[in-house]
């Protein structure tokens, strides 16, 4: 048996890690969440996502992956079964203590993996109090958020392809986690209701939303189009952390869009 070269610190002995900590500052730590993804795929759907995302980003630039945080705050979606929840400020403690533990071990530049909208302000708390070391630095990629700034040309279904288990998610999961798709139950479900203020932050229960836990039209994703996007996203991120975190790029090849 081959053994696998794994860039996941939770996979390397003690002496491997000394070794690769030699050649890079940079960690990678990967979160989401435990919550309905439609009638179509997976309650891990985030996690599963910003681990792959994670892992094809370490290959490109030589980092180490850090833990995963599995679960956040999906209080609003606990009515569906299956759906955990972390509360903010166990989340927010836990990540902490992740990262002064990668810290102490000489790691200088993080970068956060995030695919769920929940995490975002608690990761930013973290981010900016780390920085209180001026040797620091740190990013966050809000995954769904920032596919929507790179989706040109992709997408069919306007701003819905990227709500909840709609289009754009499906698309990647098809592309990324194929065997963990059930196709034949994806839905066409458009928000249960209008909002006539979405300029002010309310607190609804999803439920009120989704019968199915789809928002949007999911019988539009494609794997073609979650290969578009997981390229361009990955391409995206590769040109930040070369030009602004002079990371180098072990592989001089552009991924396709």
């Amino acid at each position: 048996m081959t053994f696998k070269k794994s860039n996941f610190l939770k996979e390397m002995s003690w002496t491997r890690f000394e070794g690769r900590k030699k050649d890079t500052d940079l960690v990678i730590i990967p979160s989401g969440a435990f919550e309905v993804y439609g009638y179509h795929l997976p309650l891990g759907t985030d996690t599963l996502v910003s681990v792959k995302i994670a892992e094809i980003l370490a290959e490109r630039v030589n980092a180490i992956i850090g833990p995963t945080l599995e679960v956040g705050d999906s209080t609003a979606l606990e009515e569906f079964p299956g759906t955990m929840v972390i509360k903010a400020e166990n989340f927010k403690q836990y990540l902490w203590d992740t990262v002064k533990s990668l810290e102490k071990w000489g790691f200088k530049k993080f970068l956060f993996i995030n695919s769920h909208a929940g995490n975002v302000p608690i990761i930013n708390q973290v981010a900016r109090d780390l920085q209180s070391n001026s040797e620091i630095q740190c990013a966050q990629i809000d995954y769904w958020r920032f596919i929507k700034n790179h989706d040109n040309g992709i997408i069919e279904s306007g701003e819905l392809a990227h709500t909840h288990a709609s289009e754009a998610g499906t698309s990647v999961m098809m592309y990324l986690y194929p065997e963990l798709c059930d196709l034949e139950k994806r839905v066409n479900e458009p928000p249960k209701t209008g909002d006539d203020y979405p300029d002010i932050i309310k607190y609804i229960p999803f439920s009120e939303k989704t019968d199915s836990g789809t928002i949007g039209d999911a019988t539009l994703g494609t794997k073609e189009k979650g290969e578009k996007l997981v390229n361009r996203s990955v391409n995206r991120i590769v040109e930040f952390l070369v030009e602004s975190w002079e990371i180098k790029e072990l592989e001089e090849q552009v991924l396709e869009v």
